[in-house]
Parts: C-alpha cells; sequence; structure tokens
C-alpha cells in the first residue's frame, strides 16, 4: 500500500500482472489486467475515505469476514 499525501492519493496492489486498462468507479479507479483481474486499486481523496472508515470501525458496525475452512 502507498500513500501520496501531496495527491491525497492511496493505492493498493492487489494482485500482480501487466496493467491494460482501468475504470473509474467515484472515487476509486480500479486498474485491469488484459483478463480482466484487477490489478491496483487507486482511492481518490483517500483522507476522507479513511477517516469515514474509522467512524464505522469505531461504531462497531464493521464486521469480520467469516473463515473460509
Amino acid at each position: 500500500m502507498i500513500y501520496d499525501p501531496e495527491a491525497n492519493i492511496m493505492c493498493v496492489e492487489i494482485s500482480e500482472g501487466e496493467i491494460e486498462y482501468a475504470r473509474e468507479f467515484g472515487n476509486f479507479i480500479i486498474h485491469f489486467s488484459k483478463s480482466a483481474k484487477p490489478i491496483i486499486i487507486e482511492i481518490l481523496d483517500a483522507s476522507s475515505f479513511v477517516g469515514q472508515f474509522e467512524k464505522i470501525r469505531k461504531l462497531g458496525k464493521l464486521k469480520p469476514f467469516p473463515s473460509i475452512n
């Protein structure tokens, strides 16, 4: 994960591969491989996103993922 405070963008690499194209979904830009596999997620206005995430977490509204056995 990389955060650029000057641009206020957070990048999360979720898999390896060569990026073929990207799609924007609101404050998110997802970079995909040729086979449509997500490679990198960019979060624009990241400080606001992280701030909202923390508020939800503090309210106890986040539930852990169920374990996969």
